[in-house]
């Protein structure tokens, strides 16, 4: 393998699990609505009802991906924007009727924050423990339920781990067990692109998408909304969205989702075999090495994402040597990158903060090339030893002074090269020599 200079283009990207390439598909959809047709689709002349029927196409299209109808579906900026609107609009709706809102443990932070955020004007917000799969069992969330509880919101996928949750489970006890009103919400931004989504198999009121998970632009969000579902809106302005989400919208966005979801669920099936016996064999691979753990079910799992914790491993070192080798990768989700705490899901699946700190997550996508796994296979099982070493050799010298203790047990070293630094270090003081 040719060695490459510092991030020269990063050649293999193995990270689809934090963001796609944009789909050409998508880019040339979205190019006029860039330029020419630039109208407000709120206008009544000719360009403002150029984007209004593009926008109503781009309805059309997200909801018939997921088996919903056009008018439930809300255009946003975002999965993030999505999951606040859902979360935080049916909480205040349903206000008069109860407090209570349960979620799991490992939700992504676009789903906890919001919810911990409500718990400052009193809801109630019970985060249900996880098996050390990351997989909630249905029968807690039963056993949770009481008839003060408005809310139930559960991911479909976790995106960090992979683990698939029995969401259509959950949510037929949502809709038997739980009080009247009370709502099923999914996040299903990291399962759009390998999971059918049918909202009416899974018996959700609210269900949010994330454009630039699918290959589609960021900044493009859907959330499916239930019809007879009431939210209240989270902004305030024009009619915009059915009075959901007011602003003007971003057409070019919502077209391009619209390409990206629509090629997604066409391509689905032939993606997912190739995906999956990809990620299979760079699994084989990573798990060969000592001190490995593959984290997340076993079986029911995205099937393009490897997350594996490796024991006296530091991930985000490991991440950094990758990248050097010319490999994008990741210690778990992009949105908490420069956080100095262990990923909130591994250690809510029980494991401890030292084992949680050695997490890598690699996840590949549509663009994978089996010649990329090839040399990904001999490229990442080699950087995770050295990132081994290096943590081995930073432990038995913390301040990188290559100092040791002599036979005679004076101070000394032997003019050998820190491991640590690569600095030459001098014999010292009080060595035996031989």
């Amino acid at each position: 393998m040719t060695d490459r200079a510092y991030n020269s283009g990063v050649p293999i990207y193995l990270d689809h699990a934090a963001t796609t390439p944009l789909r050409p598909e998508a880019l040339e959809a979205m190019l006029p609505f860039l330029t020419e047709q630039f109208g407000n689709p709120s206008s009544p002349h000719a360009w403002g009802r150029r984007a209004r029927l593009a926008l109503d196409e781009a309805h059309e299209a997200i909801a018939a991906a997921i088996n919903a109808a056009p008018r439930e579906v809300v255009l946003t900026s975002g999965g993030t924007e999505a999951l606040n609107l859902g979360l935080k609009g049916a909480a205040w709706a349903g206000k008069g009727r109860g407090h209570r809102i349960l979620t799991t443990a490992v939700e992504h932070h676009s789903v906890l924050h919001p919810l911990r955020y409500l718990e400052k004007f009193g809801f109630e917000v019970v985060e249900l423990p996880v098996d050390r799969y990351g997989r909630i069992d249905p029968a807690t969330i039963e056993a949770a339920l009481t008839d003060r509880t408005i809310l139930v919101a559960v991911q479909h996928a976790n995106n960090e781990v992979g683990t698939v949750q029995p969401i259509a489970e959950i949510g037929r006890i949502v809709r038997e067990k739980g009080p009247k009103g009370c709502l099923f919400a999914v996040d299903a931004t990291a399962s759009a692109p390998y999971l059918p989504i049918d909202v009416e198999a899974i018996d959700c009121h609210l269900l949010a998408l994330a454009g630039h998970k699918l290959e589609g632009p960021k900044g493009s969000g859907a959330l499916y909304l239930r019809h007879g579902t009431h939210i209240l809106g989270q902004q305030q302005g024009g009619t915009q969205e059915r009075y959901r989400r007011a602003g003007t919208e971003d057409v070019a966005a919502a077209v391009g989702m619209a390409v990206a979801i629509r090629l997604a669920v066409a391509e689905r099936d032939v993606t997912v075999r190739r995906v999956r016996k990809q990620r299979d064999r760079l699994k084989t691979a990573v798990l060969a090495l000592d001190g490995i753990e593959l984290t997340g079910h076993p079986r029911d799992r995205l099937p393009a994402l490897l997350s594996v914790v490796a024991r006296d491993v530091d991930g985000a070192a490991a991440v950094i040597k990758l990248d050097l080798a010319g490999i994008a990768g990741s210690v778990g989700s992009a949105c908490t990158t420069g956080s100095t705490d262990p990923s909130h899901v591994l250690t809510a699946m029980g494991y401890p903060e030292d084992e949680a700190r050695g997490a890598l997550r690699l996840s590949l996508g549509r663009t994978t090339t089996d010649a990329e796994v090839d040399e990904a296979i001999q490229v990442v099982p080699r950087v995770i030893e050295e990132a081994r070493a290096g943590a081995a050799a930073l432990a038995a010298d913390p301040l990188g002074q290559g100092i040791v203790v002599g036979a005679s047990g004076g101070i000394g070293g032997n003019g050998a090269t820190n491991p640590t630094t690569g600095v030459g270090v001098a014999p010292g003081i009080g060595a035996t020599p031989g």
